[in-house]
């Protein structure tokens, strides 16, 4: 005979198994994309299981549902799952296909995951979307590594500085102006017109032409930039970032003599 007590006792316990049970099924994190405006996709992801590690990287599986809220059938939407850690530093990445979903049509699938580490928040970035909704799509970009003879040229795109040659650049589909200078070298610019269809991983490179300045090689292997004011038999004397610097001849290996331009009378 069960007790009052223990009746109750066992309907707490069932409680909180049931309870349990449902936890589990209860989704990590819920992505409405687009994540402003009308909603098109509502992500559900379920708890992630992980099957495998190996030199820091984590491999986990989750239950996913997709569900279409918008007016018409999605014959094809591909999104990247972006993983990021608690620092907000993204650590690993997912793919999500979507295909012949339905106006209101529920979806179930598998999702695989690889991560550096444990994912605390999650981002849904279109890769492919339906003709109506291409506006969506984030902006087409191409990497071109950008260098100069010589290397070590400060270069600007459009204005803007990008770095030092040899530099990776991502440009966007357009017509593009690449301007390069380098201390004792004449400064110069390039055009360079990408196409919505190139590839990445092209190269282009820059000669910046003859120095600007005269060269003044020393007997230790030091390289000096400047113009040469005056050279006798026993000093040359050289003016480096406008001021004239005196050195005995004897130090001195070569003079290299750039053609100046002659001053209008």
């Amino acid at each position: 005979m069960i007790t009052p007590f223990r009746g109750i006792l066992a309907f707490f316990f069932c409680l909180v198994v049931a309870i349990c049970a449902g936890a589990k099924d209860t989704p990590v994190q819920v992505l409405v994309w687009p994540p402003s405006g009308d909603p098109v996709v509502r992500i559900s992801l379920g708890k992630f299981k992980e099957v495998g590690s190996s030199g820091g990287r984590h491999n986990y599986t989750t239950e996913t549902t997709a569900e279409n809220l918008w007016g018409k059938p999605i014959p094809r939407a591909d999104f990247s799952l972006y993983l990021f850690d608690k620092n907000k530093v993204r650590i690993g990445e997912a793919w999500i296909s979507l295909s012949n979903v339905g106006p209101r049509e529920t979806v179930k699938f598998q999702t695989d995951l690889n991560a550096s580490g444990s994912p605390v928040s999650l981002s849904l970035v279109p890769r492919l979307l339906p003709p109506e909704l291409q506006s969506f799509l984030p902006a087409k970009t191409i990497s071109i590594t950008v260098n100069s003879v010589p290397q070590g040229a400060s270069v600007k795109v459009d204005g803007v500085e990008a770095g030092t040659t040899p530099k990776s650049i991502q440009f966007s589909p357009g017509k593009h102006v690449l301007e390069f200078s380098k201390e004792g070298f004449n400064s110069g610019h390039f055009p360079l017109e990408v196409h919505p269809d190139d590839a990445s991983g092209g190269s282009v490179s820059y000669e910046l032409g003859t120095s600007a300045h005269d060269t003044i090689e020393m007997r230790d292997g030091t390289v000096l930039s400047g113009d040469v004011e005056s050279v006798s038999a026993a000093e040359v004397i050289v003016r480096v970032g406008g001021s004239s610097q005196h050195f005995s001849r004897n130090v001195v290996k070569r003079v290299s003599l750039v053609e100046r331009e002659t001053p209008a009378q």
